[in-house]
């Protein structure tokens, strides 16, 4: 099943490179950004390289308005018959638990919580046969810091993403019944400009050494294992989590 792909976060790193391997795969693609409208149209001149259409959206997941406007522009491209939840940030404040404050922390979780849960509810909401829908997948993207619980760093980002990862078992079993899987990809480390936004320019290079496959992995790693989870070949997966980190 092809047709329309929701990416949040979509104009860099992970987000924008599911975007593009997206369009090559057949789909056309809204590309929702927050702050950055030439990147983000950057993303779509590469979707439409590949003969599909592409719309870029800007937007806070955090906000409920937001996302309806996202999904209502989507449908103007077709149905939306897959969505990836890929926006997320870490609050740029690395540090122990003690060191964050709580204005911070409550951001964090109102965009990779809150956001996640609104993008959810309006995809099923699209895609659900009980509300007359023709099916979809949804793929939400974790963290390996959901198990590691990255201390010293952050561990109100990891929090988020135990959350997810929860909504995810939660809402598959809610709506696998109704044509919709949704399922998570666990990124690890990722060679992104996310690390040097967040203060820590030289986090790849200090991390990569603990890694089995001793490297960072690259966007593209990632979106190779979302568009396997979003195609028919994972038709039989259903609240899975898939780690991609490299056997970290």
């Amino acid at each position: 099943m092809t047709g329309v792909l929701v990416v949040t976060g979509g104009s860099r790193g992970i987000g924008a490179a599911v975007a593009t391997l997206g369009a090559e795969r057949g789909y056309d693609v809204v590309i929702n950004y927050a702050s950055d409208p030439a990147a983000a149209e950057e993303v779509a001149a590469r979707v439409r390289a590949a003969d599909r259409k592409a719309l870029a959206v800007r937007g806070d997941v955090a906000s409920e308005e937001d996302v309806i406007a996202l999904f209502d522009a989507a449908a103007g491209l077709g149905p939306v018959t897959a969505v990836v939840n890929n926006a997320a940030i870490t609050g740029n404040t690395p540090g122990r638990l003690d060191s964050q404050d709580v204005t911070t922390v409550r951001r964090v979780l109102d965009v990779n919580v809150t956001g996640v849960f609104l993008c959810c509810r309006e995809a099923v909401r699209r895609m659900s046969t009980r509300y007359g829908g023709a099916g979809g997948a949804v793929v939400n993207i974790s963290s390996t810091a959901a198990r590691t619980g990255s201390p010293g760093e952050w561990t109100h980002y990891a929090a988020t993403k135990a959350a997810v990862e929860t909504l995810t078992w939660g809402l598959a079993q809610e709506v696998a019944g109704e044509g919709v899987r949704v399922n998570a990809v666990a990124p690890g480390l990722v060679d992104t400009g996310l690390h040097a936004a967040a203060g820590l320019p030289d986090r790849v290079e200090r991390l990569a050494p603990g890694i089995p496959l001793a490297r960072a992995g690259r966007p593209e790693e990632i979106a190779e294992a979302v568009l396997w989870m979003l195609s028919p070949a994972a038709s039989y997966a259903v609240g899975a989590v898939l780690p991609v980190g490299g056997g970290r």
